[in-house]
Formats: C-alpha cells, sequence, structure tokens
C-alpha cells in the first residue's frame, strides 16, 4: 500500500522589506498597489518612475499621494528641495500644514534656511492648523538665520499656547537662545516650561558648556542630577565633562566620571573622547591614559585628545610618540601637535611641523594658523607671518574669525608693522576685548601714545568693556609720551569707574611714567607704598630711572631690592655701575664688579636677530659662529671705515658704551 501523500510544506515565513531611510512613519498602512511601491522606493530613478505613474493615474494631484512624493525629496540623502517645491506646487487640493511642515525640514536639511522661514509665514498666513514640528522646524530655521526671527516665532508659540502644550517646542526655543548665546532668554524659556524631560536639560548644559560658562553648566548640571532627579544621558554627559574640562577642577571630574559608570547609558567614543579631554585639561595625565587604553574603538579625536593631554601636562615626548603612532590623521590632530609646540616656546618645532602638515596635503583651520602665526610672532618672521595672511586670509580660504584676527594683529605688531596690525584690525568685522587690547598694546609699545590713547577712547564707546591689560596698554602710552597728569587720571578711573584692582603691573607703568619725567621721589614712593609690594618691573623702571637722572641714594635702595627678588641678574649692576660712573664714583664701580665676580655673576652677551628670505638668524656679540661670519664683520668693517671718514665714529662708539665693534669681535 502506498505511503500517503505528504502535504506541501507552508511557505516560510519572509520579514517585510525594510523601509528607506526616508521614511519615517512606521504606523502607515497602504495598500494601494502604487503606493506600497512608493513607501518602499529608495533611488530617485525609481521615483520619477512611480511619480509618471501616479500622474498619469491622476494620484499625483491628491494631497496624500504627494505628500509621499514630497516626504520622499525633502528626506532622502541627499535633499532634492527643487524637486519637492515642484510636487508641493503642483497638488491640485493645495498643501496642508503637515506637507509644509515636511517641504520646511527639507529645505533645512538642504541649508536653506531663509526659504523653510518663507513656508512657516506661509503658514501663518493662510492660518492652515500648523503643530509642534511645524514650529520646531521653524525655530531651527531661524536659529540658522538670525536671531531675531527666532523671537518672532517665540512669540506665535506663546500665542498659540505651544510652550505649555509641546516639550518638543520649549527645547527647541532653549537651544536657540543658548546656541545664539543669549542665556538669559535660554533660562527664562526653560524656567517657564511646565514639563521638562531630559534634553530640556540636556540643552542648557550643553548651551552653557558650548558658550564658556562651565560654572552654570555645572549648576544646572547638578541640579538636574540633585535637585530634579532626572538621570542624565551619554550627551548630558559629554556637555558636563566638557565643563569640568574647562573649569580644571579634577575632583569634579571624577565625579562626572563615577557618573558615567553608575548612569547605566553605556559608553560611547563620543563620551570616552570627552572623559580623555576632560581628565587631560584637569591636569590628570593617568586617568587620561587610562579611559584611553581602555577604550574598546578608537577614532582620530581620541587620539586626538589623548596627545592634547600630554601636550597639556607639558609631555611633549609622549605626545610626539602618539602622534606617530596614530593610525590616521586629521587636520585637528595636526593643529594640536602645532599648538603643543607653540605653546611650549618651541616654535621652529611649530613651523616645521606645519609644513609637514602641508605636504601631507592637509589644508589647515582657523585653529592651525593660530598657533603657526604665534610661532611667527615668537620668531619675529614678518615675510612668513604676511605669506599666510595672503595665502589664507586674502584669498577667503579660511574664514578670519576673532582669535584668528588677534593672533595676526599680535604677531604684525611684535614684528615691527604697526600700520598691518592697524589695518587688519580696521577690517575685522568681529572685535572682542584681545583685538582692542591687542592694537592699543601694539601702538604703545612702538611709541604711537597718541592712537593708543585715541582707540581707547573709541573703545568706551563700545559695548566692551576695558580690563586690566586695557589699561597697561594705555598706561604704558603715558609713559612713553611723558603724559604724567593723563596717565594719574587713567590709573585713578581703573579703579574707581571700572572697578579694576592695580596689579603690579600697573603700578610698574606709573613709576615708569613718573621716573621719565624726573620725577623720580614720587616713583620711589610709588614703589613703596604699593600695597602688593613693587615687583622686578617696578624696582628695575625706578633704577632705570635713577640712571637717567643720576640719583645714587634711590638706585641704591632699588638695586638692594631687585637683588634680593633676583640676585643674579646681570642687569641690576650693569646699571649700577652706570648710575656710579656718570656721578665719577670709581670706587663703588669697582666694588660692584667685584661683588658680580665672587657671586659668579656674568653679564648676559647681548643678542639680535633678522630674517632674510624667510631664515631666521641670530647674533649674540662678539657671536663668530654664523656660517657667514667672516663676511659679515667685513661689510662692518667696511662700514667702519665710511663712518670714520665722515666723523661719525665718536658717535657710534659712544652708542657702543666706548667700544669700537672690533674690539667686541
Amino acid at each position: 500500500m502506498p505511503p500517503p501523500p505528504r502535504p506541501f510544506p507552508a511557505p516560510a515565513a519572509t520579514a517585510p522589506p525594510p523601509r528607506p531611510a526616508w521614511n519615517t512613519n512606521r504606523n502607515l498602512v497602504v495598500t494601494h498597489p502604487l503606493l506600497s511601491l512608493l513607501e518602499r522606493c529608495s533611488s530617485f530613478r525609481r521615483l520619477l518612475q512611480l511619480q509618471a505613474l501616479l500622474t498619469v493615474s491622476g494620484l499625483a494631484a491628491h494631497r496624500f499621494p504627494a505628500s509621499r512624493l514630497l516626504a520622499f525629496c525633502a528626506l532622502s540623502d541627499p535633499p532634492r528641495p527643487a524637486h519637492a517645491a515642484a510636487v508641493l506646487a503642483q497638488c491640485a487640493e493645495g498643501p496642508n500644514a503637515y506637507m509644509l511642515a515636511t517641504m520646511m525640514r527639507g529645505f533645512l536639511r538642504a541649508g536653506l534656511p531663509a526659504r523653510a522661514l518663507d513656508l512657516f509665514r506661509r503658514v501663518l498666513r493662510d492660518r492652515l492648523p500648523a503643530d509642534a514640528r511645524t514650529f520646531v522646524f521653524a525655530i531651527k530655521a531661524a536659529a540658522a538665520a538670525a536671531l531675531s526671527p527666532g523671537e518672532a516665532v517665540h512669540c506665535v508659540a506663546l500665542k498659540r499656547g505651544f510652550l505649555s502644550q509641546s516639550v518638543l517646542v520649549g527645547n527647541a526655543l532653549v537651544h536657540l537662545y543658548a546656541s545664539s548665546m543669549s542665556f538669559r532668554d535660554a533660562r527664562n524659556v526653560f524656567n517657564e516650561m511646565p514639563d521638562r524631560d531630559v534634553v530640556s536639560w540636556t540643552t542648557l548644559v550643553d548651551g552653557y558648556a558650548r558658550g564658556g560658562m562651565p560654572d552654570e553648566a555645572w549648576r544646572v548640571f547638578c541640579r538636574m542630577v540633585v535637585s530634579e532627579g532626572m538621570w542624565p544621558n551619554g550627551v548630558t554627559l559629554v556637555a558636563a565633562a566638557s565643563a569640568v574640562g574647562q573649569m580644571g577642577l579634577l575632583a569634579l571630574g571624577r565625579t562626572v566620571h563615577r557618573c558615567v559608570a553608575g548612569s547605566g547609558v553605556g559608553t560611547s567614543v563620543n563620551l570616552e573622547n570627552a572623559l580623555v579631554d576632560m581628565f587631560g585639561k584637569c591636569g590628570c595625565l593617568a586617568s587620561a591614559k587610562e579611559v584611553f587604553e581602555g577604550m574598546v574603538v578608537k577614532d582620530v579625536y581620541s587620539w586626538t585628545s589623548m596627545i592634547s593631554a600630554y601636550a597639556k601636562c607639558g609631555d611633549l615626548e609622549s605626545a610626539v610618540q602618539l602622534f606617530d603612532e596614530m593610525p590616521m590623521r586629521n587636520t585637528v590632530s595636526w593643529s594640536c601637535m602645532i599648538a603643543a609646540y607653540s605653546q611650549a616656546n618651541r616654535p621652529d618645532e611649530a613651523m616645521r611641523m606645519f609644513n609637514d602638515m602641508i605636504a601631507a596635503g592637509m589644508e589647515p583651520i582657523d585653529a592651525t594658523l593660530v598657533s603657526v602665526v604665534s610661532a611667527c610672532a615668537q620668531l619675529g618672521c614678518l615675510d612668513l607671518g604676511s605669506w599666510l595672511y595672503e595665502t589664507y586670509i586674502v584669498t577667503h580660504k579660511v574664514r578670519l574669525t576673532v582669535n584668528l584676527g588677534n593672533a595676526f594683529i599680535n604677531m604684525f605688531a611684535k614684528c615691527g608693522d604697526v600700520g598691518a596690525a592697524s589695518r587688519l584690525f580696521d577690517y575685522m568685522e568681529e572685535r572682542n576685548s584681545v583685538s582692542w587690547n591687542s592694537v592699543i598694546m601694539a601702538h604703545a609699545s612702538h611709541g604711537q601714545s597718541e592712537e593708543a590713547l585715541h582707540l581707547f577712547q573709541q573703545l568706551k564707546g563700545t559695548s566692551i568693556l576695558p580690563d586690566e591689560i586695557t589699561y597697561i596698554g594705555v598706561l604704558s602710552a603715558c609713559s612713553h609720551s611723558g603724559s604724567v597728569s593723563e596717565g594719574q587720571r587713567h590709573f585713578k578711573e581703573m579703579k574707581v569707574v571700572y572697578g579694576i584692582e592695580p596689579r603690579a603691573e600697573h603700578y610698574a607703568c606709573m613709576i615708569d611714567l613718573l621716573g621719565k619725567v624726573g620725577l623720580v621721589e614720587e616713583a620711589f614712593e610709588v614703589a613703596r607704598s604699593m600695597p602688593i609690594g613693587a615687583d622686578v618691573a617696578g624696582w628695575g623702571a625706578l633704577l632705570n630711572a635713577c640712571r637717567m637722572h643720576g640719583k645714587v641714594e634711590i638706585g641704591e635702595c632699588a638695586a638692594a631690592k631687585l637683588a634680593e627678588l633676583d640676585p643674579f641678574d646681570s642687569g641690576i649692576y650693569v646699571l649700577m655701575s652706570q648710575i656710579y660712573a656718570s656721578e665719577s664714583k670709581w670706587d663703588q664701580v669697582k666694588m660692584l664688579r667685584t661683588v658680580m665676580r665672587d657671586r659668579g655673576v656674568k653679564k648676559n652677551p647681548g643678542c639680535s636677530s633678522i630674517e632674510v628670505d624667510g631664515k631666521f638668524h641670530e647674533f649674540l656679540a662678539a657671536d663668530v659662529s654664523h656660517v657667514h661670519s667672516e663676511d659679515i664683520y667685513a661689510a662692518l668693517k667696511n662700514v667702519y671705515i665710511h663712518l670714520k671718514a665722515e666723523g661719525e665714529l665718536h658717535a657710534v662708539e659712544l652708542f657702543l658704551g666706548g667700544v669700537s665693534p672690533f674690539q667686541m669681535a
């Protein structure tokens, strides 16, 4: 008997094909064959075919099919705003608020916030029933455009009751104001929200941290966790770590680390990178290294954060070793190493690293140029600094940020081109207190007192308040011009009007000012009456004034104070010897030489430098180490002979202290 027939096996259940990334509506059920195909469409070419079929069938004129075509064009990668706008215009029934909101989102993804705002105005003009997401997109568009449209959207949302109904709208407004550095408005919106979620708190913490207000960020974080019992997510912890890193407080850093361990959110590369960066800025290399070595996955920012931690703690050798071991480098990595060398007063290595970066095909960013320009200022390389400005700023390859503009002003001033520093300052669209201080100091240090004081008066007409650095420049300008009454007025003004407590540098400027015009006794009284005690600069200015005006007794007192502060400074003995020599007190001069010999104090040789064809050359007195020393001294001898023939030799020897230049060699 044959066996009974076996039943056919049931077909295996197959999972529905995954929805494409643009289709975010997971609960939508579509039964129409064409529309069902549209929901699974993942290529623009396929979309055009389906759109043609929908148009022929007449479905494309209806809102729902048009809204799905629109969603694909607006939300696919890359977005196609032009095609989406054409779909919107061809909808015979007219778009609804949902379609306009989708179109706004598409314009935002395409980087067209102004067109998104235009659509929002259309929603309001046509009195369409806008929902919370419409307002969120409008706020995001305003944040990308300017603050004033954001305030207008805020007013409309307030009138329509969305602030009391939607946490999403409130969060978007907090982000808008925080990203615009309008923290008072951000805090007011946050406080007025009836309901807050973890995103609300995170947005405010992150806003304060990014805005350079780490103390406020930490206060909000503590209130969130301790007072409100709201447990942070990974983004919150990244923001908290950033705030602690800015404050540099290791105890708080360990608290954040414990929160990460106990939060249950799990670790991510971004969070671990933030911890490495935080511990590095707090000066704890051991903890930074522990987190770094424990990372399962490391990206280029992980390595860069660890390199920055080594550099911050002064371990340049380890930073260089880690940089050499990096599997991949980006512009930030190179910039980090250049900054490390520049901040460690090793400008030659910074320039070498910059050349290697360019040779590796990396394009610098503004942070790179800030460090490179700083190295140029340290080296006195005006030609190279000017080349950087022409190559990257004039050609708009790198945007001139405030920090970069300040670095260029400082470089031009230190290299002696005050005109270029002043022109750049006038060109800058945005300035901060450092910009004003840099250009005021540039003019003051080069003896252009009138220009420095004029700039100071201009500063008073802005919203930027002068600070202690500003007044160092102002008082230096008064010292160069010998304006005693004006200097005394500004010295009093800084405390009475602006509440700035004078520091040792300000007193040194006043001592220098009084001493240069011959009021040595008054300068001595200032030095003796300082509440904080005069420092090397103050007593040094007084000693120099005594040399200028032959004040032996006060000079002896100033020299004694300086010897207490630094007994091995040869300049003290040289200046005092000159004071004694001017009064023909040769026994005292001989005594000082004996003291110098007994204490092992040696006069530091004079040093000068020059830049030729972009290369930096340094010379010491009686130096014969340069490769072209013979040619240099031959040229100098020729100049010496011509000066002798013209009768100018005596002036040169007086300038050199009565010594022939060839006796020096």
